[in-house]
């Protein structure tokens, strides 16, 4: 049996090469939002069917009135099957010995070789996140998807504003939910910034007649359609492997908008689109696990980042999918 150099060598964890804060700026500046979308929550087993409450319960109408000697009414839904189960996601980038040498000067090649990892990680956890939310399987039927008529890069005819409410009445009427946040890609979010309809809100609520799309951010787009957030995916990635010619594309499609309810606390019980479900019982870390060892197969020093994590749609009714978005 052959034994692999990660069997057969010490690892060791280093989180002195991991800077959580520094590299969770930098996925922001990129405009990762997968962590926005369905925020991490960490779990103590790797996989569980804990349940969760039906929408329908949490909207329940029982009789309350009393009469003497009677009891009171009781809740008796039942959970609703709800199963996730974590999996580990792994890479490793080799900083060769005569290269760290040649280097020396001009950079530290073992915080490079982090960032690397850290990088595919997150821009696979993206990925993961972009296609559990713009999925066409998951949001089917009126209640949960529309084709706009006019696409949002008609700048004179587009109506996105109408479009967005249509969305968040949708919401409402389907899970009693109020919808708190727009998804979109970066290309669609410039595009907003141009749509008379949107310029003119913005205009109305005090900006001046003066207003110019580069003024308008992502806060002010969330004022007009009186939402909480507009969340911008702004990530891209390379569609090939290594070594062929490069295919760069957006991991957020511009085909397609998201209105829906998602939470910023930890509590289980606060319903919303999805959450990310991470098991730290392996030493998985949100900003992923560091860990070096040595392989003299290739006189490298092997630096390897692990993040293990299930992505789940909780409450399809909590969102509502837009398409046709871009022409």
């Amino acid at each position: 049996m052959t034994i692999s150099q990660s069997t057969a060598a010490t690892v060791n964890l280093r989180p002195d090469l991991a800077s959580f804060f520094e590299f969770d700026v930098e996925l922001e500046k990129q405009g990762f939002v997968g962590s926005k979308v369905l925020p991490i929550i960490d779990v103590s087993l790797q996989s569980d069917n804990p349940g969760k409450i039906p929408l329908e319960s949490l909207l329940h109408v029982g009789e309350t009135a009393r009469a003497s000697g009677s009891g009171y009414g009781r809740g008796d839904y039942k959970f609703e099957r709800f199963v996730y189960a974590t999996e580990e996601h792994g890479w490793e980038e080799p900083v060769d010995d005569r290269d760290k040498q040649r280097y020396a000067n001009m950079f530290d090649a073992e915080a490079i070789a982090t960032l690397r990892a850290q990088g595919i990680i997150a821009r696979n956890y993206e990925t993961r996140v972009a296609s559990a939310i713009f999925n066409t399987s998951t949001w089917t039927g009126s209640s949960l998807t529309t084709g706009i008529t006019n696409e949002w890069d008609d700048f004179t005819n587009a109506v996105p504003l109408t479009d967005v409410e249509a969305a968040v009445q949708k919401v409402y009427d389907g899970s009693g939910l109020k919808a708190n946040a727009l998804i979109v890609n970066w290309k669609v979010f410039r595009n907003l910034r141009n749509c008379d309809q949107v310029i003119e809100r913005i205009q109305s609520l005090g900006a001046g007649d003066r207003t110019l799309a580069k003024d308008v951010t992502a806060q002010m787009l969330a004022t007009a359609f009186d939402l909480d957030y507009v969340i911008v995916a702004g990530a891209s990635k390379n569609g090939v492997i290594e070594g062929q010619a490069p295919t760069v594309g957006q991991i957020w499609s511009g085909e397609y908008a998201m209105v829906a309810r998602i939470s910023d606390s930890m509590d289980m019980r606060d319903p919303c689109i999805g959450r990310t479900f991470h098991w730290t019982g392996d030493g998985s870390a949100l900003d992923g696990v560091i860990e070096t060892y040595r392989d003299e197969t290739v006189r490298s020093d092997i630096v390897r980042c692990r993040f293990e994590s299930d992505e789940v749609v909780m409450y399809p009714q909590a969102g509502h999918l837009l398409s046709n978005i871009t022409t």
